[in-house]
């Protein structure tokens, strides 16, 4: 990480993109861990989602409302079946399946974060399912989603303290299995797609999302005056593009 990007720590004390909601924003310094690596343990979103409400709500990297022009450009058939990854108690999911996307599947880390946001849209948002889940193992079948979107989850396995050019083995471990889970369980499709958005720059990420037979497009996004985020399309490279 560069010395202009912020730690997962730093952004969320400085209010990182704080989403326009009637809901609280988790800007309480309570359930803030001391240091990054905290990030890193199940026990910490535990005991962080049964401190916060149901309306309490995060968004790492973008706010919705600046992800959604992308989602529309990105996802054009809201028949699509999108696997959100790692999804908190993010606004994300709900605004996409106010706009139409309907058939979302959530998971998170956290069963105590699941049983919240399954009674918080239950009644309004019935067909989108929430699942605790290791995003490193997934338990749905080969070729289930369309789409799978991951919003600075990838980026949590990354907080142990170190050289971000030399990471750990455990860290390049976690990070592949993730990234292999992702397409295992995407259709073999060239509409599939998997979406990652981070502030991690193209030197620290590619190097888990350069795949044999996946074509990896970056473009860096974000609203002027904030920190440079950044999207990564890892989708099927069509017959033209596998020939030699």
């Amino acid at each position: 990480m560069s010395a202009s990007s912020p730690t997962r720590l730093s952004a969320e004390k400085e209010g990182e993109q704080p989403s326009k909601s009637s809901s609280t924003f988790s800007t309480d310094l309570s359930v803030l861990p001391d240091s990054n690596d905290a990030y890193l343990r199940q026990e910490y979103w535990e005991e962080r989602y049964k401190k916060e409400s149901n309306e309490t709500h995060f968004d790492w990297c973008l706010r919705p409302d600046i992800l959604l022009p992308l989602m529309r450009e990105l996802i054009p058939s809201k028949d699509s079946r999108i696997l959100m990854l790692g999804c908190g108690n993010s606004l994300l999911s709900e605004v996409m399946y106010d706009e139409g996307w309907t058939q979302i599947v959530n998971v998170d880390y956290s069963s105590a974060l699941i049983e919240q946001m399954k009674e918080k849209h239950s009644v309004l948002r019935p067909s989108m399912t929430w699942h605790q889940m290791d995003i490193r193992e997934l338990s749905f079948e080969d070729g289930s989603f369309d789409v799978a979107l991951d919003k600075a989850t990838m980026d949590t396995m990354m907080q142990e303290k170190g050289d971000p050019w030399s990471p750990s083995e455990k860290v390049q471990a976690d990070c592949n299995a993730e990234v292999s889970e992702v397409l295992r369980v995407l259709r073999p499709l060239p509409t599939s797609k998997f979406l990652y958005y981070t502030w991690g720059q193209p030197h620290f990420r590619k190097r888990y999302l350069t795949r044999e037979g996946w074509d990896l497009r970056t473009r860096e996004i974000g609203p002027p005056g904030s920190f440079g985020y950044y999207q990564y399309v890892l989708s099927p490279k069509q017959e033209d593009q596998l020939m030699p």
